[in-house]
């Protein structure tokens, strides 16, 4: 029987976390227009190097700073009142962040106009000089003023109460960055002299569309988009901007039972429950996965309170959408993608699938698996979209550790090869940091799109994430050689050159990666031990 090692030791033990931080306030508005018969509403592509959703799809907006809490501005958005506070919200993706703020603190309406301006480049005024705007917004993406200074200067008398409140929507807890914010709409005249255009800086792209063209876009998957967006595409497609006022406020159509419905691919439903884990992380990622019979993946969650929401959860899923669990797959054996495993087992009555080494692991601790996972195996999960799902084994952080590409929209389920933030623990003998490497390059040369990591929020350009993993590891190693050349020969007596400034509570994981990269090293020839 294999003894366990220090990294599932240490996931056993838990992680004790500091408090997490209030979300903080934020605001986007949604610009749309008359267009023949229907409407188009403006988005942007989000700068691919911005660490919160880079490279997603979304409406101008961002976070609420000190200096717009303190720009008066006339007037107020309307319709505000109309709904109750955060309607909509499910109570559990409220979990972790205490009482909410208020329904709409200061400096929310200034907020999403700055924004506006920043990445949109207008303003709702009654009158206008595109060629004093356009310098003076770009003097404020230069950092050269502010956007109080804009207003002061040119004197502008903004119409604040032609934004429309559109709701209120909280960052589910994927990491510790999270958002609480407003949606506002704002109809726009297409015979303006004055119309948006993206320029840079957060935002990399910016266009009109129609909303259910934006929504095909989404369902073909290309792009990423999040809950509260297609939400809004949605109820734009459906009922308009006036008549659909009522479903934006109160956006409880969104959720999935007592959890939002965190689809930012089709076919791929996240729920980010808690676990006992390594920190900065908190949660382990379980997915939903298929269009039509699904698969359960990763059931990490011990805690039965909160396995009877997902069961709820997967409740709804399957009257709403048509989406039974017929199986419940594992990427790996390790204690925070197993916790709930037994549990789920019996209350869904389907398999456990998994590879064969990690069937091996898990007969040690007497849990014993229906079926096995086998690389290259090929399993057809719905055809409404299509969605087709490839087991790929990626051994590395775990000698059984698997992937699952959706092959349709090049859609990588990754599990512990990267995480959202953080890092991944390579600790031998069952973590091998030859392997490691090599599935990296592995997965890398798939060109997958989008990421979706065991832990944390889900990652766009995903190849390049891949590869930047690798050139990490590799630029580690060789300050583990730089030791060895040095004279050091133990992973303790390296920690100060290979991790400076580290945590003391890290410390002992450290030294195993420092063991790993050595033992890499020894089999290159490039160390003797």
């Amino acid at each position: 029987m294999s003894e366990p090692s220090l990294y599932e030791r240490a996931l056993a033990a838990g992680g004790t976390l500091p408090p997490p931080r209030p979300p903080r306030a934020s605001a986007a508005t949604v610009l749309w227009r008359r267009a023949g018969v229907g409407l188009e509403v403006f988005w942007v592509q989000r700068a691919r190097s911005m660490a919160f959703m880079g490279g997603w799809f979304a409406f101008p907006g961002g976070g609420l700073g000190r200096a717009d809490s303190e720009l008066k501005l006339d007037g107020e958005p309307s319709g505000l009142g109309l709904g109750p506070p955060a309607a909509g919200i499910p109570e559990k993706v409220l979990d972790g962040v205490g009482e909410l703020g208020p329904e709409m603190p200061p400096g929310v309406a200034a907020c999403a106009l700055r924004e506006l301006f920043e990445e949109a480049g207008v303003l709702p005024l009654a009158g206008e000089s595109p060629e004093r705007l356009a310098a003076a917004r770009r003097a404020m993406l230069a950092g050269e003023t502010t956007f109080a200074d804009v207003v002061a200067d040119l004197c502008l008398q903004i119409a604040v109460d032609r934004l429309v409140y559109a709701g209120r929507w909280l960052t589910p807890p994927l990491g510790p960055l999270r958002f609480d914010n407003r949606f506002f709409l704002l109809e726009w005249d297409s015979r303006r002299s004055w119309q948006p255009v993206a320029a840079g800086g957060e935002a990399e792209l910016g266009e009109w569309i129609e909303p259910r063209r934006a929504l095909e876009r989404w369902r073909r998957g290309e792009l990423l988009a999040a809950p509260p967006i297609l939400h809004l595409l949605t109820v734009l497609a459906e009922d308009g901007p006036e008549d659909g006022i009522g479903r934006l406020l109160d956006s409880s159509e969104a959720n999935l039972g007592p959890y939002r419905r965190l689809e930012f691919t089709p076919g791929v439903v996240m729920f980010p429950l808690p676990t006992p884990t390594l920190p900065p992380a908190s949660r382990t990622n379980t997915f939903l996965l298929g269009t039509g019979d699904a698969v359960l993946v990763d059931p990490g969650c011990p805690h039965p309170a909160e396995l009877e929401r997902l069961l709820a959860s997967l409740t709804a899923a399957r009257e709403r959408l048509g989406r039974r669990v017929i199986a419940i797959w594992l990427t790996h054996h390790h204690p925070d993608h197993v916790g709930g495993l037994e549990w789920l087992r019996r209350r869904l009555g389907c398999p456990v699938l998994c590879h064969p080494l990690t069937a091996e692991r898990l007969a040690e601790r007497g849990v014993a698996v229906d079926g096995r996972l086998e690389e290259g195996a090929r399993f057809e999960l719905g055809d409404d979209p299509p969605f087709a799902l490839r087991v790929i084994h990626t051994p590395g952080h775990a000698r059984g550790h698997l992937c699952f590409l959706e092959e349709s929209r090049d859609v990588l389920i990754a599990g512990d090869m990267v995480a959202g933030f953080g890092t991944i623990v390579i600790d031998p003998p069952e973590g091998d940091m030859t392997d490691y490497l090599a599935s990296l390059e592995r997965l890398a040369g798939l060109r997958p799109r989008f990421l979706f990591p065991a832990h944390g929020p889900v990652l766009g350009d995903a190849e390049e994430k891949l590869r930047a993993y690798a050139r990490h590891r590799l630029w580690r190693e060789a300050r583990v050689l730089e030791a060895w050349e040095g004279g050091r020969s133990e992973p303790s007596g390296m920690l100060g050159e290979v991790y400076p400034d580290l945590a003391p509570a890290a410390r002992p994981l450290a030294e195993r990666q420092i063991a790993a990269h050595l033992d890499r090293l020894e089999r290159t020839g490039r160390v003797q031990r």
